[in-house]
Protein backbone atom coordinates (compact mmCIF):
# COMPACT_ATOMS: atom_id res chain seq x y z
CA UNK A 1 0.00 0.00 0.00
CA UNK A 2 1.49 3.32 -0.87
CA UNK A 3 1.94 5.89 1.76
CA UNK A 4 -0.76 9.12 1.49
CA UNK A 5 1.15 12.20 1.08
CA UNK A 6 -0.56 14.09 3.75
CA UNK A 7 1.44 17.27 4.20
CA UNK A 8 1.60 18.88 7.66
CA UNK A 9 2.17 22.55 8.33
CA UNK A 10 4.04 24.54 6.20
CA UNK A 11 4.08 27.69 7.95
CA UNK A 12 5.72 28.64 11.08
CA UNK A 13 3.43 30.45 13.97
CA UNK A 14 5.96 32.92 14.58
CA UNK A 15 6.36 33.76 10.75
CA UNK A 16 2.64 34.33 9.38
CA UNK A 17 0.52 33.19 12.39
CA UNK A 18 -3.04 34.02 10.28
CA UNK A 19 -1.65 31.79 7.77
CA UNK A 20 -0.25 29.38 9.95
CA UNK A 21 -3.89 29.51 12.54
CA UNK A 22 -5.70 28.14 9.07
CA UNK A 23 -3.19 25.45 7.93
CA UNK A 24 -3.76 24.32 11.51
CA UNK A 25 -7.47 24.36 12.16
CA UNK A 26 -7.93 22.63 8.32
CA UNK A 27 -5.38 20.10 8.41
CA UNK A 28 -5.38 19.01 12.21
CA UNK A 29 -9.03 18.03 10.88
CA UNK A 30 -10.70 20.79 13.48
CA UNK A 31 -13.38 22.41 10.88
CA UNK A 32 -13.30 22.59 7.32
CA UNK A 33 -14.99 25.61 5.12
CA UNK A 34 -18.64 25.48 4.24
CA UNK A 35 -20.85 26.43 1.06
CA UNK A 36 -21.85 29.47 3.35
CA UNK A 37 -19.70 32.79 3.47
CA UNK A 38 -18.49 33.20 6.68
CA UNK A 39 -19.71 29.95 8.06
CA UNK A 40 -17.38 26.69 9.38
CA UNK A 41 -18.24 22.90 9.77
CA UNK A 42 -17.02 21.87 12.93
CA UNK A 43 -15.70 18.43 12.76
CA UNK A 44 -15.75 15.78 15.42
CA UNK A 45 -12.25 16.43 16.70
CA UNK A 46 -13.43 19.81 17.62
CA UNK A 47 -17.06 19.39 18.32
CA UNK A 48 -15.57 16.72 20.97
CA UNK A 49 -13.99 19.29 23.33
CA UNK A 50 -17.18 21.88 22.58
CA UNK A 51 -19.11 18.60 24.35
CA UNK A 52 -16.74 18.50 26.91
CA UNK A 53 -16.72 22.42 27.51
CA UNK A 54 -20.82 21.63 27.78
CA UNK A 55 -20.74 19.43 29.93
CA UNK A 56 -18.26 20.89 32.75
CA UNK A 57 -19.92 24.00 32.73
CA UNK A 58 -23.54 23.61 32.81
CA UNK A 59 -22.63 21.20 35.49
CA UNK A 60 -21.29 24.15 37.82
CA UNK A 61 -24.31 25.92 36.30
CA UNK A 62 -26.85 24.13 37.91
CA UNK A 63 -24.65 24.22 41.35
CA UNK A 64 -26.26 27.75 41.84
CA UNK A 65 -29.31 26.99 40.42
CA UNK A 66 -29.04 27.47 36.69
CA UNK A 67 -32.22 25.33 34.86
CA UNK A 68 -31.92 24.37 30.92
CA UNK A 69 -34.76 25.36 28.23
CA UNK A 70 -34.90 26.44 24.86
CA UNK A 71 -36.40 29.18 22.53
CA UNK A 72 -37.47 29.50 19.56
CA UNK A 73 -35.01 30.05 16.55
CA UNK A 74 -36.85 33.17 15.35
CA UNK A 75 -37.45 36.16 16.71
CA UNK A 76 -40.60 38.40 15.86
CA UNK A 77 -39.51 42.10 14.71
CA UNK A 78 -41.86 43.84 17.07
CA UNK A 79 -40.52 41.84 19.89
CA UNK A 80 -36.78 42.71 18.70
CA UNK A 81 -37.76 45.89 18.34
CA UNK A 82 -39.01 46.92 21.89
CA UNK A 83 -35.39 47.77 23.34
CA UNK A 84 -33.69 50.60 21.25
CA UNK A 85 -30.40 50.34 22.29
CA UNK A 86 -30.48 46.28 22.18
CA UNK A 87 -31.63 46.82 18.76
CA UNK A 88 -29.37 49.05 17.65
CA UNK A 89 -26.17 47.31 18.99
CA UNK A 90 -26.86 44.39 16.73
CA UNK A 91 -29.12 45.80 13.97
CA UNK A 92 -26.17 45.53 11.42
CA UNK A 93 -25.49 42.04 11.99
CA UNK A 94 -29.08 40.61 12.07
CA UNK A 95 -30.36 38.11 9.46
CA UNK A 96 -34.34 38.03 8.31
CA UNK A 97 -36.39 35.43 7.13
CA UNK A 98 -38.70 37.31 5.11
CA UNK A 99 -40.31 34.87 2.99
CA UNK A 100 -42.15 31.53 3.35
CA UNK A 101 -41.75 29.35 -0.12
CA UNK A 102 -43.64 31.96 -2.53
CA UNK A 103 -45.34 33.64 0.21
CA UNK A 104 -43.91 36.78 2.00
CA UNK A 105 -44.17 37.08 5.25
CA UNK A 106 -46.10 39.51 6.97
CA UNK A 107 -43.19 40.34 9.79
CA UNK A 108 -39.96 39.88 9.30
CA UNK A 109 -38.58 37.19 11.64
CA UNK A 110 -34.83 37.86 12.74
CA UNK A 111 -32.61 34.73 12.96
CA UNK A 112 -31.49 34.77 16.35
CA UNK A 113 -28.43 37.06 17.09
CA UNK A 114 -29.30 36.56 21.04
CA UNK A 115 -32.39 35.92 22.96
CA UNK A 116 -33.15 38.45 25.29
CA UNK A 117 -36.30 39.64 23.26
CA UNK A 118 -38.02 36.65 22.55
CA UNK A 119 -37.05 35.03 26.33
CA UNK A 120 -38.41 38.41 27.69
CA UNK A 121 -41.77 37.85 26.13
CA UNK A 122 -42.24 35.43 27.79
CA UNK A 123 -40.70 36.48 31.24
CA UNK A 124 -43.82 38.99 31.22
CA UNK A 125 -46.20 36.32 31.27
CA UNK A 126 -44.28 34.02 33.75
CA UNK A 127 -43.27 36.57 36.31
CA UNK A 128 -46.13 37.58 38.84
CA UNK A 129 -44.48 37.73 42.42
CA UNK A 130 -41.24 38.23 43.77
CA UNK A 131 -41.86 34.28 44.94
CA UNK A 132 -41.02 33.52 41.24
CA UNK A 133 -37.71 35.12 41.34
CA UNK A 134 -35.02 34.28 41.20
CA UNK A 135 -35.38 32.41 38.08
CA UNK A 136 -32.24 30.98 35.94
CA UNK A 137 -32.85 29.92 32.75
CA UNK A 138 -29.92 29.01 30.39
CA UNK A 139 -29.76 27.77 26.63
CA UNK A 140 -26.91 25.98 24.94
CA UNK A 141 -27.62 26.80 20.81
CA UNK A 142 -26.33 28.52 17.96
CA UNK A 143 -26.85 32.40 17.51
CA UNK A 144 -26.40 34.18 13.78
CA UNK A 145 -24.69 37.63 13.66
CA UNK A 146 -24.02 38.69 9.87
CA UNK A 147 -20.84 40.29 10.63
CA UNK A 148 -18.76 41.60 6.96
CA UNK A 149 -15.57 41.66 8.58
CA UNK A 150 -13.11 39.26 7.60
CA UNK A 151 -14.45 35.42 8.86
CA UNK A 152 -11.76 33.39 10.71
CA UNK A 153 -12.47 30.09 11.80
CA UNK A 154 -13.86 29.82 15.28
CA UNK A 155 -12.66 33.00 15.98
CA UNK A 156 -14.91 35.45 13.87
CA UNK A 157 -17.79 33.31 12.02
CA UNK A 158 -21.49 34.47 11.59
CA UNK A 159 -22.72 31.10 13.09
CA UNK A 160 -21.37 30.40 16.74
CA UNK A 161 -22.38 28.19 19.08
CA UNK A 162 -22.51 29.25 22.95
CA UNK A 163 -24.33 29.38 26.17
CA UNK A 164 -26.83 32.29 26.95
CA UNK A 165 -27.93 32.65 30.71
CA UNK A 166 -30.65 34.72 31.48
CA UNK A 167 -31.90 35.76 34.81
CA UNK A 168 -34.48 38.15 36.36
CA UNK A 169 -34.09 38.92 40.60
CA UNK A 170 -36.16 40.39 42.80
CA UNK A 171 -32.87 42.65 43.75
CA UNK A 172 -29.44 43.89 42.74
CA UNK A 173 -27.90 42.13 45.71
CA UNK A 174 -28.47 38.75 44.07
CA UNK A 175 -27.52 39.52 40.61
CA UNK A 176 -24.18 40.63 41.79
CA UNK A 177 -23.81 36.94 44.11
CA UNK A 178 -24.67 35.53 40.94
CA UNK A 179 -21.79 37.59 38.74
CA UNK A 180 -19.37 36.86 41.76
CA UNK A 181 -20.18 32.91 41.20
CA UNK A 182 -20.47 32.82 37.42
CA UNK A 183 -17.65 34.54 36.41
CA UNK A 184 -15.78 32.10 38.97
CA UNK A 185 -16.86 29.44 37.19
CA UNK A 186 -16.06 30.97 33.60
CA UNK A 187 -12.08 31.94 34.74
CA UNK A 188 -11.78 28.51 36.97
CA UNK A 189 -12.75 26.42 33.63
CA UNK A 190 -10.31 28.52 31.76
CA UNK A 191 -7.57 27.57 34.09
CA UNK A 192 -8.16 24.51 35.10
CA UNK A 193 -9.20 22.96 31.68
CA UNK A 194 -8.16 25.09 28.57
CA UNK A 195 -5.31 25.94 30.44
CA UNK A 196 -5.25 29.18 29.50
CA UNK A 197 -5.23 32.72 31.72
CA UNK A 198 -7.24 35.39 31.47
CA UNK A 199 -7.72 39.38 32.18
CA UNK A 200 -10.84 39.72 33.95
CA UNK A 201 -12.54 43.09 34.05
CA UNK A 202 -15.55 45.65 33.09
CA UNK A 203 -16.50 47.10 29.85
CA UNK A 204 -16.12 51.13 29.29
CA UNK A 205 -19.55 52.66 28.58
CA UNK A 206 -18.33 52.46 24.76
CA UNK A 207 -17.70 48.92 24.93
CA UNK A 208 -20.29 47.48 27.01
CA UNK A 209 -23.03 45.42 25.54
CA UNK A 210 -25.94 47.20 24.08
CA UNK A 211 -29.00 47.40 26.57
CA UNK A 212 -26.23 46.69 29.73
CA UNK A 213 -25.77 48.45 32.24
CA UNK A 214 -22.27 46.94 32.75
CA UNK A 215 -20.53 44.56 30.96
CA UNK A 216 -17.80 42.22 32.51
CA UNK A 217 -15.62 40.23 30.32
CA UNK A 218 -12.65 37.89 30.82
CA UNK A 219 -9.91 38.99 27.39
CA UNK A 220 -7.38 36.91 26.39
CA UNK A 221 -4.52 37.79 24.64
CA UNK A 222 -2.75 35.28 21.05
CA UNK A 223 0.62 35.03 20.18
CA UNK A 224 0.58 37.82 17.58
CA UNK A 225 -0.38 40.22 20.19
CA UNK A 226 -4.04 41.00 19.56
CA UNK A 227 -7.01 40.18 22.46
CA UNK A 228 -9.48 38.37 22.11
CA UNK A 229 -12.94 38.69 24.08
CA UNK A 230 -13.73 35.11 25.98
CA UNK A 231 -16.69 34.97 28.74
CA UNK A 232 -18.49 37.45 29.59
CA UNK A 233 -21.24 38.71 31.88
CA UNK A 234 -23.82 41.66 31.75
CA UNK A 235 -25.34 43.41 34.59
CA UNK A 236 -28.31 44.08 32.86
CA UNK A 237 -30.34 46.52 35.63
CA UNK A 238 -33.80 46.92 34.69
CA UNK A 239 -33.33 47.87 31.21
CA UNK A 240 -35.19 44.98 30.11
CA UNK A 241 -37.55 44.67 32.36
CA UNK A 242 -38.64 48.16 31.52
CA UNK A 243 -38.61 47.57 28.00
CA UNK A 244 -40.51 44.05 28.12
CA UNK A 245 -42.68 44.93 31.16
CA UNK A 246 -41.34 42.36 33.48
CA UNK A 247 -42.92 43.24 36.81
CA UNK A 248 -43.53 41.55 39.93
CA UNK A 249 -45.19 42.53 43.07
CA UNK A 250 -42.85 42.70 46.29
CA UNK A 251 -42.85 41.28 49.53
CA UNK A 252 -45.20 44.14 50.83
CA UNK A 253 -47.18 44.23 47.56
CA UNK A 254 -45.85 46.90 45.50
CA UNK A 255 -44.87 46.26 41.95
CA UNK A 256 -41.29 46.41 40.87
CA UNK A 257 -39.55 45.86 38.04
CA UNK A 258 -37.31 42.91 37.62
CA UNK A 259 -32.92 42.94 37.61
CA UNK A 260 -31.58 41.08 35.12
CA UNK A 261 -28.63 39.38 34.18
CA UNK A 262 -27.04 37.90 30.89
CA UNK A 263 -24.00 36.02 30.88
CA UNK A 264 -22.19 33.47 27.82
CA UNK A 265 -19.26 31.45 26.78
CA UNK A 266 -18.67 30.38 22.91
CA UNK A 267 -17.32 28.30 20.80
CA UNK A 268 -14.60 31.36 19.78
CA UNK A 269 -13.03 29.75 22.54
CA UNK A 270 -11.73 26.62 21.28
CA UNK A 271 -9.71 29.11 18.74
CA UNK A 272 -8.03 30.55 21.10
CA UNK A 273 -7.37 27.90 22.93
CA UNK A 274 -5.87 26.05 19.83
CA UNK A 275 -3.89 29.08 18.86
CA UNK A 276 -2.53 29.65 21.92
CA UNK A 277 -1.10 26.12 23.21
CA UNK A 278 -0.12 25.09 19.33
CA UNK A 279 2.91 25.09 17.43
CA UNK A 280 4.67 24.28 14.50
CA UNK A 281 4.23 20.63 14.27
CA UNK A 282 0.02 21.13 14.47
CA UNK A 283 -2.36 20.93 17.91
CA UNK A 284 -1.77 21.08 21.54
CA UNK A 285 -5.00 20.15 23.73
CA UNK A 286 -4.97 20.06 26.98
CA UNK A 287 -4.99 16.58 28.25
CA UNK A 288 -8.21 17.46 30.59
CA UNK A 289 -9.97 18.64 27.14
CA UNK A 290 -8.59 15.94 24.66
CA UNK A 291 -10.78 12.96 23.56
CA UNK A 292 -8.43 10.61 22.99
CA UNK A 293 -5.49 11.35 25.46
CA UNK A 294 -2.80 8.74 24.00
CA UNK A 295 -2.15 6.80 20.58
CA UNK A 296 -0.40 3.78 20.65
CA UNK A 297 2.06 3.28 17.40
CA UNK A 298 3.45 -0.37 17.81
CA UNK A 299 6.40 -1.01 15.61
CA UNK A 300 6.89 -3.96 13.60
CA UNK A 301 8.19 -5.83 10.94
CA UNK A 302 6.50 -8.55 8.52
CA UNK A 303 8.88 -11.32 10.95
CA UNK A 304 6.98 -9.71 13.85
CA UNK A 305 4.57 -7.89 13.01
CA UNK A 306 2.35 -10.63 15.06
CA UNK A 307 3.82 -10.40 18.34
CA UNK A 308 3.90 -6.86 18.48
CA UNK A 309 0.43 -5.88 17.50
CA UNK A 310 -0.67 -8.56 20.22
CA UNK A 311 1.27 -6.79 22.44
CA UNK A 312 0.06 -3.23 21.61
CA UNK A 313 -3.49 -4.42 21.92
CA UNK A 314 -3.13 -5.95 25.46
CA UNK A 315 -1.80 -2.34 26.06
CA UNK A 316 -5.12 -0.63 24.23
CA UNK A 317 -6.88 -2.87 26.87
CA UNK A 318 -5.01 -1.86 29.71
CA UNK A 319 -5.29 1.81 28.80
CA UNK A 320 -9.05 2.14 28.15
CA UNK A 321 -9.37 4.31 30.77
CA UNK A 322 -7.23 7.01 28.46
CA UNK A 323 -9.77 5.99 25.19
CA UNK A 324 -6.19 5.05 23.07
CA UNK A 325 -6.01 5.14 19.29
CA UNK A 326 -4.24 1.64 18.04
CA UNK A 327 -2.35 2.93 15.20
CA UNK A 328 -1.51 -0.66 13.25
CA UNK A 329 -2.21 0.36 9.44
CA UNK A 330 0.61 -1.05 7.34
CA UNK A 331 2.09 1.18 4.42
CA UNK A 332 3.43 4.05 6.73
CA UNK A 333 5.99 4.44 8.41
CA UNK A 334 6.90 5.13 11.95
CA UNK A 335 7.78 8.21 11.65
CA UNK A 336 5.00 9.08 9.28
CA UNK A 337 2.67 8.09 11.85
CA UNK A 338 4.12 10.32 14.59
CA UNK A 339 3.68 13.13 12.61
CA UNK A 340 0.40 12.77 11.76
CA UNK A 341 -0.62 12.36 15.74
CA UNK A 342 1.78 15.01 16.01
CA UNK A 343 -0.26 17.24 13.85
CA UNK A 344 -3.83 16.12 15.48
CA UNK A 345 -2.68 16.67 19.16
CA UNK A 346 -2.62 13.67 20.88
CA UNK A 347 -1.44 14.56 24.46
CA UNK A 348 0.94 11.33 24.90
CA UNK A 349 2.15 8.98 22.09
CA UNK A 350 3.11 5.29 23.29
CA UNK A 351 5.53 3.36 21.03
CA UNK A 352 6.40 0.12 21.20
CA UNK A 353 8.83 -2.14 19.05
CA UNK A 354 10.35 -5.54 18.98
CA UNK A 355 13.57 -4.49 21.75
CA UNK A 356 10.76 -2.82 23.89
CA UNK A 357 8.99 -6.26 23.62
CA UNK A 358 11.57 -7.82 25.29
CA UNK A 359 12.41 -5.66 27.96
CA UNK A 360 8.62 -5.47 28.92
CA UNK A 361 8.81 -1.51 28.81
CA UNK A 362 7.61 0.93 26.30
CA UNK A 363 8.59 4.75 25.06
CA UNK A 364 6.18 7.52 26.75
CA UNK A 365 6.68 10.76 24.14
CA UNK A 366 4.72 13.93 25.24
CA UNK A 367 3.35 15.94 22.73
CA UNK A 368 3.71 19.47 24.09
CA UNK A 369 7.68 19.11 24.60
CA UNK A 370 8.69 16.07 22.55
CA UNK A 371 10.50 14.57 25.33
CA UNK A 372 10.72 10.82 26.11
CA UNK A 373 10.87 8.51 28.79
CA UNK A 374 11.01 4.28 29.26
CA UNK A 375 8.64 2.76 31.76
CA UNK A 376 7.91 -0.65 32.11
CA UNK A 377 4.61 -1.76 30.41
CA UNK A 378 3.47 -3.03 33.99
CA UNK A 379 3.56 0.98 35.59
CA UNK A 380 2.07 2.78 32.33
CA UNK A 381 -1.33 2.95 34.22
CA UNK A 382 0.44 4.55 36.80
CA UNK A 383 2.84 6.75 35.11
CA UNK A 384 0.60 8.35 32.07
CA UNK A 385 -1.71 10.19 34.68
CA UNK A 386 1.38 12.08 36.56
CA UNK A 387 2.16 12.88 32.57
CA UNK A 388 -0.71 14.42 31.64
CA UNK A 389 -0.71 16.49 34.56
CA UNK A 390 2.37 17.67 34.14
CA UNK A 391 1.66 18.55 30.18
CA UNK A 392 -1.75 20.09 31.40
CA UNK A 393 0.51 22.74 34.39
CA UNK A 394 3.03 22.94 31.36
CA UNK A 395 0.63 24.40 29.02
CA UNK A 396 -1.00 26.75 31.15
CA UNK A 397 3.08 27.85 32.68
CA UNK A 398 3.44 28.74 29.12
CA UNK A 399 0.15 30.71 28.46
CA UNK A 400 0.90 32.36 31.36
CA UNK A 401 4.39 33.38 30.71
CA UNK A 402 3.25 34.01 26.97
CA UNK A 403 0.21 36.84 28.16
CA UNK A 404 2.81 38.54 30.57
CA UNK A 405 5.16 38.83 27.68
CA UNK A 406 2.23 40.58 26.04
CA UNK A 407 1.35 43.27 28.45
CA UNK A 408 2.86 46.50 29.10
CA UNK A 409 2.45 49.75 30.76
CA UNK A 410 1.82 53.03 28.63
CA UNK A 411 1.41 56.28 30.81
CA UNK A 412 1.76 58.55 27.82
CA UNK A 413 0.45 58.70 24.12
CA UNK A 414 3.87 57.74 22.84
CA UNK A 415 4.20 55.19 25.02
CA UNK A 416 1.10 53.51 24.16
CA UNK A 417 1.46 53.81 19.75
CA UNK A 418 4.99 51.59 20.15
CA UNK A 419 3.47 49.11 22.18
CA UNK A 420 0.48 48.85 20.01
CA UNK A 421 3.34 48.76 16.83
CA UNK A 422 5.42 46.34 19.11
CA UNK A 423 2.33 43.92 19.25
CA UNK A 424 1.61 44.25 22.63
CA UNK A 425 -1.48 45.54 24.92
CA UNK A 426 -1.00 48.29 27.79
CA UNK A 427 -2.55 49.08 30.53
CA UNK A 428 -3.04 52.91 30.66
CA UNK A 429 -4.60 55.83 32.43
CA UNK A 430 -7.93 56.82 31.26
CA UNK A 431 -10.57 59.22 31.77
CA UNK A 432 -14.33 58.10 31.27
CA UNK A 433 -15.08 60.41 28.11
CA UNK A 434 -16.12 58.59 25.02
CA UNK A 435 -14.53 60.65 22.99
CA UNK A 436 -11.07 59.92 24.47
CA UNK A 437 -11.28 56.39 23.68
CA UNK A 438 -12.03 57.33 20.24
CA UNK A 439 -9.50 59.75 20.11
CA UNK A 440 -6.83 56.82 21.13
CA UNK A 441 -8.30 54.32 18.70
CA UNK A 442 -7.63 56.92 15.58
CA UNK A 443 -4.69 57.54 16.98
CA UNK A 444 -2.99 53.79 17.64
CA UNK A 445 -4.56 52.72 13.80
CA UNK A 446 -7.30 51.43 15.81
CA UNK A 447 -6.59 49.82 19.42
CA UNK A 448 -9.26 49.75 21.30
CA UNK A 449 -10.17 49.83 25.51
CA UNK A 450 -10.30 46.03 26.46
CA UNK A 451 -11.53 46.10 30.05
CA UNK A 452 -11.27 47.97 33.15
CA UNK A 453 -9.60 45.49 35.52
CA UNK A 454 -11.33 44.48 38.68
CA UNK A 455 -8.08 44.89 40.94
CA UNK A 456 -6.93 48.83 40.35
CA UNK A 457 -3.93 50.05 41.27
CA UNK A 458 -3.69 53.54 42.67
CA UNK A 459 -5.52 56.00 39.88
CA UNK A 460 -4.28 59.14 42.02
CA UNK A 461 -2.14 62.00 40.31
CA UNK A 462 -2.44 60.02 37.01
CA UNK A 463 -3.70 61.74 33.92
CA UNK A 464 -6.01 60.52 31.30
CA UNK A 465 -2.93 59.63 28.53
CA UNK A 466 -5.17 61.59 25.83
CA UNK A 467 -7.02 65.02 27.43
CA UNK A 468 -4.53 65.39 30.37
CA UNK A 469 -6.91 65.89 32.76
CA UNK A 470 -7.53 63.76 36.02
CA UNK A 471 -7.69 59.49 35.29
CA UNK A 472 -10.52 57.77 36.19
CA UNK A 473 -9.23 54.29 36.02
CA UNK A 474 -6.31 52.00 34.09
CA UNK A 475 -7.60 50.42 30.93
CA UNK A 476 -6.48 47.55 28.99
CA UNK A 477 -5.72 49.08 25.18
CA UNK A 478 -4.85 46.63 22.23
CA UNK A 479 -5.82 45.34 18.96
CA UNK A 480 -8.42 42.63 19.17
CA UNK A 481 -10.47 40.08 17.04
Amino acid sequence: MAKKNKEGLTIKKEENFSEWYQQLILKSELADYSPVSGSIVFRPRSYQIWEKIQKTIDSEFKKIGVQNCYFPLFIPESLLSKEQTHVKGFAPEVAWVTQTGNTELKEKLAVRPTSEAIMYDSYSKWIRSWKDLPLKLNQWNNVVRWEFKHAVPFLRTREFLWNEGHHAYSNAKDLEKDKKAILKIYSNFLKNYMALPGLIGEKTSKEKFAGAEKTYTIELILPNGKAIQGPDFHDDGQNFAKAYNIKFKDENGKEQYAYQATYAITTRMLGIMFAIHSDDKGLVIPPKLAENKIVIVPIFAKDNKKKIIGQAKKLEKELQHFNPILDVREGYSPGWKFSEWELKGIPIRIEIGPKDIVKKQAIIVKRNDGKKQIAKISNLKKIIPKILDEIQNQLRTNAEKLSKSKITKADNLSELQKAIKNKKIALIPLCKKIGCENEIKDATGGAKTLNIPLKQTSIDNKKCIWCKKQADYHVYVGKSY
